[in-house]
């Protein structure tokens, strides 16, 4: 048995959540290898119930569950690993979103709204978010200028005008050309955004809006750069959102 519960709570509970509790229980030795929606199939409920009565439980949801059940059942190194890399993107995702500022955010859509031109920064991996995030832009039906070339952004960043914006994508913070392209754009009177998951780099203290994002520790696979993008892509996703709302 996985979910201990006294009497007194058990009998709060609504009979659908009961069952999912008795579900879990009797199933502990496939749970790790379910999904919430087969969960909520077999116990005639929903998602959402399901992962309501985890958390009343006192389990943070569905990712911790099939997580703590992998290691008590002892299952296979492979779905050990699974369930390791879910509840790492989990906990990217949810913690990118609760250290976002709305403020930050309605601000940084002010500055997109406003600028006759946008230039967006990136280099390796991280090229792939601006990518996606720059021709979302441009079908909104905003100037964009998507740069990934290190000589081109630092020669494109000392013309930039005052009144135009620059929106960097970066993991770390700290490279150098994209560092460069920003103290150019400052020192023209460029607005600057950035988007990093590196709180107190360079680019973060230069910015007019910080965007953060919240990246896991632990990287698995060293000989090459995996860094999960999740967080970056969780910051242009909203933005995008938004601003596909209110068009």
């Amino acid at each position: 048995m996985l979910i201990k519960i006294n009497h007194s709570f058990y009998d709060k509970l609504t009979t659908t959540e009961k069952q999912v509790i008795t579900f879990i229980n009797a199933n502990t030795d496939k749970i790790a290898n379910m999904s919430i929606r087969a969960v909520a199939e077999q116990t005639f409920s929903s998602p959402a119930t399901v992962s309501r009565t985890i958390k009343k439980c006192g389990i943070d949801g569905f990712a911790e569950l099939r997580y703590l059940l992998s290691k008590k059942n002892s299952e296979s190194e492979n779905s050990i690993q699974v369930n390791e890399i879910l509840k790492k993107s989990l906990m990217e995702v949810t913690n990118t979103i609760e250290h976002i500022s709305i403020d930050q955010i309605l601000k940084s859509i002010e500055l997109i709204k406003k600028a006759p031109r946008i230039y967006i920064l990136s280099r390796g991996l991280t090229i792939l978010v601006a990518q996606e995030f720059s021709l979302k832009l441009q079908l909104l039906g905003y100037n964009i200028f998507q740069i990934s070339d290190a000589a081109i952004m630092k020669k494109v960043s000392a013309d930039i005008k005052s009144d135009e914006l620059m929106i960097i994508f970066s993991i770390s913070g700290t490279t150098e050309e994209l560092v460069v392209s920003a103290e150019n754009a400052k020192s023209l009177g460029a607005k600057l955004i950035t988007c990093t998951c590196a709180e107190n780099s360079p680019l973060v203290k230069m910015a007019n809006i910080p965007l953060w994002g919240y990246k896991h520790k632990h990287t698995s696979i060293t000989t090459v750069d995996v860094t999960s993008r999740f967080p970056l892509y969780v910051l242009s996703r909203i933005i995008i959102d938004y601003l596909t709302i209110k068009k």
